[in-house]
């Protein structure tokens, strides 16, 4: 049963048979419609109930093979379908990507996430990746890897290698996905996501937000992650950083308060899922990132990089939670 949302209003997800809560993409619009202090209200009620609202979850993301991917993502600087300057580059050494954890976890992280543009791995590929898996695992941080599509049982060859999480996102509407993606098609991605749950793997699944889609459009994006049954356990907010020489290069930042509404939407109707501030943080002031915490987000990735755009180095992220008060779960701070 959902609680009122305001003096006024009180909005109830659909129900399937099971006791899982179905939101409908009205119910989501409803949500982002809501007055600003409304909506976070709602949201911090939710966060509340499930997470210390003063700890932040802290992952480090490390490209292992960067450029030169067949897809086509119009927001991607890796695709090989653009001309953004990024070069096709070969898969990175065991110790290169062992040195990158190390640090990574001296520095505060605890997940070590690793992502290669691939549409999907070559067996070949997976056995490259999966002694990086175990080496992580063994230095006590969680894993994480997004790869691309993935073939049936290369999911339970990486539960084995002691894959924490696999990325796959959703990226955004499934009505509004052919204008961003035509390589691979929305149940291409659920299919994959089906794998990686069925191998027992968690699931890290989220969106993009400002690559032209309306309101109501990062509301079904929103009901599509919170119906999937689970919930993913973790999910990505990406606000769209444009790159020069992709399709949506020249796109229109998105207004501020429509991140941390979506932020909020996403803790409401996935109240037990890790929320993460994703890409876009570097364009964000302080006061932005600070709103996307109070409206629900726990977790954000920490290093100067996101695979191949800027992102806050470690001391100006740990300046903003000394500021705020909060502390790294899991983890020492520097």
């Amino acid at each position: 049963m959902q609680t009122s949302l305001s003096t006024t209003t009180t909005l109830t997800p659909t129900r399937a048979a099971s006791p899982t809560p179905r939101w409908t993409p009205a119910a989501v619009s409803e949500l982002l419609a809501l007055p600003f202090n409304d909506l976070l209200f709602r949201a911090q009620q939710a966060h509340r109930q499930h997470f210390d609202p003063n700890a932040m979850q802290i992952s480090t993301l490390l490209s292992i093979k960067t450029g030169g991917c067949p897809e086509d993502c119009g927001y991607c600087s890796q695709s090989a379908h653009h001309d953004s300057g990024v070069a096709g580059e070969p898969l990175l050494t065991l110790d290169r990507v062992t040195d990158a954890a190390r640090a990574a976890k001296v520095a505060g992280a605890t997940r070590f996430c690793m992502g290669a543009a691939w549409r999907g791995p070559k067996q070949r590929d997976l056995d490259a990746v999966l002694p990086m898996i175990r080496a992580v695992k063994e230095m006590g941080l969680e894993t994480c890897v997004t790869l691309g599509m993935l073939r049936e049982g290369q999911a339970e060859q990486l539960k084995q290698a002691g894959l924490d999480y696999y990325n796959h996102n959703l990226d955004t509407a499934r009505e509004f996905y052919g204008s961003v993606i035509g390589t691979r098609g929305y149940d291409d991605r659920l299919d994959t996501l089906r794998k990686v749950r069925e191998a027992g793997v968690n699931v890290c699944c989220g969106g993009i937000v400002g690559m032209g889609e309306t309101r109501d459009q990062r509301a079904a994006l929103i009901a599509e992650l919170a119906n999937l049954d689970p919930a993913p356990e973790s999910v990505p907010i990406n606000d769209l950083v444009p790159v020069k020489g992709t399709p949506l290069g020249d796109a229109q930042p998105l207004d501020w308060t429509e991140i941390v509404r979506t932020i909020a939407a996403a803790r409401i109707t996935m109240p037990a899922s890790t929320v993460r501030l994703s890409a876009g943080r570097l364009e964000m002031s302080e006061a932005e990132q600070a709103l996307c915490f109070h409206a629900g987000a726990n977790s954000i990735f920490y290093g100067d990089r996101l695979l191949t755009t800027g992102n806050p180095g470690a001391s100006s992220d740990l300046a903003l939670l000394d500021k705020l008060g909060m502390r790294i779960e899991g983890g020492k701070r520097g």
